[in-house]
């Protein structure tokens, strides 16, 4: 089951647990010796949890911040989370925040569907899966960086399919993640995830912030992504140990790390907060969109933001392009020719995008950094400037998606060259644009 709301103070309690979340206060368990006193004592004694759980907060803030930015949440756990072996130290793989193994390359790139290992090779794990494409800044004063194909936690991380899907489960309770659906994942939330047959996906992962909904400003009360359609899962605790034990993987200054405990972490018998995991369909995006002229910027489009401390200055912004009408007129509808301080990572979940419906696969990517130019190819301009303006339907079987970040984004070694996808002809797709100027032109003629 699901709880709805973006931010809101939940309470939840497995209801094989019944009255397992304390009421008016935060009870504390002081020792073991009390686990031995009488059940009737132990759930009436104002010293102790009921059913006799450890209660542990998970701070997604500092203790002082101003009320509406201070996130936390209260777990009412069979075993503490801090009963486990030392860390130490595992293999990376393919995830790295090494942004100095190639030269940058400030040309626009594009990538084709990242390839799925054969049948008749290993398996791979979700950890296993992961693939840093592009990033910014030092993970000891932390930063944002991008994950591609599969997933894995650290800070603050927004995940999504396009192939597949995944059940995750969380210290909070489950959740069922499928193509068109996002889920987001916040700092210090342990996590797993169950993969049912070839999934691909994406992921941004975001240092510094939490992710919010923008504000609406003149937009008004409702519009956008509307905070009842985010959902939160209910309690649902793991009671049970296995004769390997259970590993724990921790991303700690960019590196993994894992440690082993006889018990399952996903032990939480009840919970309350406002620090939860959650997850969100993108089909109940309400758009807005242009209806006179002109083409309105892609911010119209953000379903979360994480804000730096620049007003109007994201760390990075989600945004989708949804199936939608278009209906602006004595205009040139699709997006325009652009260069921009901020870089611009697009992927493509199903469908075709409007600006270049050929090149750009769901499964691929794009990425324009700063200040390069990009926009329509030469088959996307050519046909809307000379289309018919009517009521038409835009980006119908279509979701794309894209972040938007004011870091300058370095593309990892794998990106550029392991992976062997980077699209060499991209450029391409604008060289057959020719020059229309007519110094002769006047209102009225072509």
């Amino acid at each position: 089951g699901y709880m709805s709301g973006f931010g809101n103070e939940f309470s939840s309690e497995d209801p094989r647990c019944p009255g397992s979340l304390p009421e008016g206060q935060v009870k504390t368990l002081p020792g073991l010796l009390l686990l031995f006193i009488h059940y009737y004592f132990l759930i009436n004694n104002p010293q102790v949890c009921p059913y006799g759980l450890y209660a542990e907060q998970l701070s997604g803030s500092a203790f002082t911040c101003p009320r509406p930015a201070n996130k936390r949440s209260w777990l009412y756990r069979i075993l503490p989370s801090v009963k486990h072996k030392p860390f130490t130290s595992v293999p990376c793989g393919d995830l790295t925040e090494n942004w100095n193994e190639v030269e940058p390359d400030p040309n626009q790139l594009r990538w084709l569907p990242f390839t799925i290992p054969k049948t008749s090779e290993k398996k791979v794990d979700f950890v296993a899966g992961l693939h840093t494409l592009c990033g910014a800044g030092d993970a000891k004063s932390r930063y944002i960086f991008i994950n591609e194909k599969h997933f894995h936690p650290s800070f603050d991380l927004i995940l999504f399919l396009f192939q597949g899907e995944i059940l995750i489960t969380t210290e909070f309770g489950k959740m069922m993640v499928e193509p068109n659906e996002i889920c987001v994942i916040q700092q210090g939330m342990r996590f797993s995830v169950d993969v049912f047959g070839e999934t691909r996906g994406y992921i941004l992962e975001v240092y510094g912030a939490h992710f919010e909904l923008p504000d609406l400003g003149p937009i008004g009360a409702n519009g956008l992504a509307n905070p009842r359609d985010f959902l939160c899962p209910v309690a649902w605790y793991e009671d049970r140990k296995v004769p390997t034990g259970y590993t724990v993987i921790n991303k700690y200054q960019g590196k993994l790390f894992a440690c082993q405990q006889d018990f399952s972490p996903f032990n939480v018998v009840a919970w309350h907060g406002n620090y939860t995991p959650y997850k969100y369909n993108l089909k109940n995006f309400m758009v807005i969109n242009c209806v006179a002229f002109d083409h309105a910027d892609p911010s119209i489009f953000t379903v979360l933001t994480a804000k730096s401390t620049r007003p109007g200055v994201a760390i990075a912004d989600f945004v989708i392009f949804p199936p939608r009408w278009g209906v602006a007129d004595h205009t040139f509808r699709p997006p325009y020719y652009h260069r921009n301080c901020m870089s611009e990572f697009m992927g493509l979940i199903k469908g075709h995008y409007e600006a270049k419906e050929e090149g750009f696969q769901p499964g691929g990517a794009s990425l324009h950094s700063i200040m390069t130019p990009h926009g329509p190819d030469v088959d996307c301009f050519e046909k809307n400037s000379t289309a018919e303006l009517k009521p038409e339907r835009v980006a119908e079987g279509t979701m794309a998606f894209m972040f938007e970040s004011s870091f300058s984004m370095a593309v990892t070694k794998w990106g550029l060259h392991t992976c062997q996808k980077l699209d060499k002809n991209y450029y391409q797709c604008w060289e057959p644009l020719r020059s229309h100027f007519n110094p002769n032109w006047k209102p009225g003629k072509q």
